[in-house]
């Protein structure tokens, strides 16, 4: 287990620090085991343990917050690839996430700070990409997140199983992480939320609500995240390849 003080990442005083964080409080109830998805063993490693050594593969990333579950005995006795430090998540998942930017802020991030977001259970992103997603965030006033065009035919299907309609898919993207914002803007659209009461799937989203643009940065299929259990054995052969 390593720990240490919060998670920054480069010495050069005129880029915004980077603040790096991944929310682990799920129990990922679609995977179907009963362990937490992140906790899946894979080349000798956990799930969430391949994550932090994707991020660890950044040049921006130096540091690392893991945001776990309450009840979480598992997280605090593994061995990293990074320094960590934890702190308790909530219910949501944006719940976490928020938990996360308030542990960041009293950690001494600055307004114009970015808060890297990262999915405990997708450890096949590229280095490449996190770096890119990271540099085209900081020149952004709000931020930027990883995704790819949407390539299959997608259909719009009644509750009855009926086909109703083919979406037109040329402007569909699918949302991948890392995500990257500006820390304050990323505090205040999290405190919209809960304001408001909304329900969000990802951290975009809450920029979104308040009619705010992020920019997307183009990634790849193999950056996956561990939902079904068939994707294990994908997720298995990439970092088999690599």
């Amino acid at each position: 287990m390593t720990a240490t003080t919060s998670a920054s990442a480069l010495p050069d005083s005129t880029l915004p620090k980077v603040f790096s964080l991944i929310v682990a409080a799920g129990k990922g109830s679609r995977f179907g085991s009963d362990i937490p998805k992140q906790y899946t063993p894979v080349h000798g490693k956990t799930i969430l343990q391949q994550s932090v050594t994707a991020l660890a593969a950044s040049s921006y990333i130096r540091q690392l917050l893991l945001v776990i579950a309450k009840d979480d005995s598992v997280a605090k006795d593994l061995d990293f690839s990074l320094p960590v430090t934890f702190t308790e998540g909530g219910a949501e998942r944006w719940q976490s996430v928020q938990a996360g930017v308030e542990a960041v802020f009293a950690a001494g991030a600055k307004d114009e700070d970015l808060i890297l977001i990262h999915d405990a259970a997708r450890p096949c992103v590229l280095a490449k990409h996190i770096d890119l997603v990271i540099e085209a965030a900081m020149q952004h006033p709000y931020g930027a997140i990883l995704g790819v065009p949407v390539a299959d035919t997608l259909k719009k299907v009644s509750v009855e199983g009926d086909i109703q309609a083919t979406i037109d898919r040329s402007s569909l993207w699918q949302a991948q992480t890392p995500q990257v914002f500006r820390a304050a803007k990323l505090r205040q659209v999290l405190s919209y939320v809960a304001d408001n009461g909304l329900m969000i799937t990802d951290e975009a989203s809450a920029f979104e609500a308040m009619g705010h643009a992020i920019k997307i940065v183009p990634g790849n299929n193999q950056n996956l995240k561990l939902t079904y259990a068939e994707d294990l054995t994908l997720i298995e052969s990439i970092l088999s390849s690599r």
